[in-house]
C-alpha cells in the first residue's frame, strides 16, 4: 500500500499466542473508536465457497480438504497439525490473499486509526511491515494459554498443546512489541492498559495530520 496516499491513516498490529486474548482486546479498541482488520476474519473469507483460493487448496493439497464445495477446516486443522510441509503449503496460498485483501480494508477505514490483527504476526512479521505502523502483543503465559483453549474450544490438553507448538514461542513475540498488554493475570485491568495504548495512538494520529 502507498502509505503516501493515505498519511492520516495509522496501523497498529495486534498480535498474541493463541488464548491470549486478543479478540477481547479488539473489541475494546473498537469501542474506542479504531477500525478492526481482523485477518482471521479474512481467512474465512479468501477461502469462501467460489474462491479462488479454495480451487487451488483442493488442486493442490488434495479433494479431502474441501467437503460440499465448502473448506473442510477440521480436516485442515488436523493435518497441519502433524504436516509443516503442508502447512506451508496451505500459507502459501492463502496468506498472500489475506495481506492483500488487509491493506484493501485498511485503506477504506473511517476510525480513529486501525487495530490489524494478525495472530501469526511473529511468523510472518515482514509480508506486514510496510503496513503497520505499530505493533501491540498481547501477553500471558503458556499454562494459561493452554487453560484457556481448552476451555474455549473443548479440546484436550494435547491437542492445546500442539496448537501451541505451531506458533512461535512467547519470547519471539515479546521481541517484536513496541506495546505489550499484561494479560497474565486473571485480574489484569486490560480496560485501562487499553484506554492508556488508545490516547496513545490517538496522539500519534494527530501528529500524523499536523
Amino acid at each position: 500500500m502507498d502509505r503516501s496516499v493515505a498519511t492520516v491513516i495509522y496501523c497498529v498490529g495486534l498480535t498474541g499466542g493463541i488464548g491470549s486474548g486478543k479478540s477481547t482486546v479488539a473489541a475494546s479498541f473498537a469501542s474506542l473508536g479504531a477500525t478492526i482488520v481482523d485477518t482471521d476474519a479474512l481467512a474465512r473469507e479468501v477461502v469462501a465457497p467460489g474462491q479462488p483460493a479454495l480451487a487451488e487448496i483442493a488442486a493442490q493439497m488434495g479433494a479431502a480438504f474441501v467437503r460440499d464445495g465448502q473448506l473442510d477446516r477440521a480436516a485442515v486443522r488436523r493435518c497441519i497439525a502433524q504436516d509443516p510441509v503442508r502447512r506451508k503449503q496451505l500459507e502459501s496460498i492463502v496468506h498472500p490473499r489475506i495481506r492483500a485483501l488487509a491493506a484493501q480494508r485498511v485503506q477504506a477505514a473511517t476510525g480513529a486509526y486501525v487495530i490489524v490483527v494478525v495472530p501469526l504476526l511473529a511468523e510472518h512479521r515482514t509480508q506486514y511491515a510496510d503496513l503497520l505502523d505499530r505493533i501491540v502483543v498481547v501477553d500471558c503465559l503458556p499454562g494459561q494459554q493452554i487453560a484457556r483453549v481448552m476451555q474455549r474450544d473443548g479440546v484436550s490438553n494435547a491437542e492445546a498443546q500442539a496448537l501451541l507448538a505451531m506458533q512461535s514461542d512467547r519470547a519471539t513475540r515479546l521481541a517484536i512489541a513496541d506495546d505489550i498488554l499484561d494479560n497474565t493475570a486473571e485480574n489484569a485491568d486490560l480496560s485501562a492498559q487499553i484506554a492508556a495504548l488508545d490516547t496513545i495512538y490517538q496522539g500519534f494520529v494527530l501528529a500524523r495530520c499536523q
